[in-house]
């Protein structure tokens, strides 16, 4: 993986968070919270995913395991 790579993953998944907390917000206000909730989970759930898996990748180039290329 190169670092333009791992930078756009990042930025996909800042976005997918905000996208979750964005369908949450406006559901809520003509379906109820639970409903809202089963809307936003899943894009919440991908973007918790990707940034663990960003995490693991970080922490693995960091200890010199697996290279993040120029």
């Amino acid at each position: 993986m190169d670092r333009s790579r791992f930078v756009s993953l990042s930025a996909l998944a800042f976005g997918l968070i905000l996208v979750s907390f964005v369908i949450l917000g406006f559901s809520r206000l003509v379906l109820p919270f639970r409903t809202a909730r089963l809307l936003a989970g899943p894009v919440g759930l991908v973007a918790f995913g990707l940034v663990c898996y960003l995490l693991v990748r970080a922490v693995l180039s960091a200890l010199g395991l697996v290279e993040i290329e120029e």
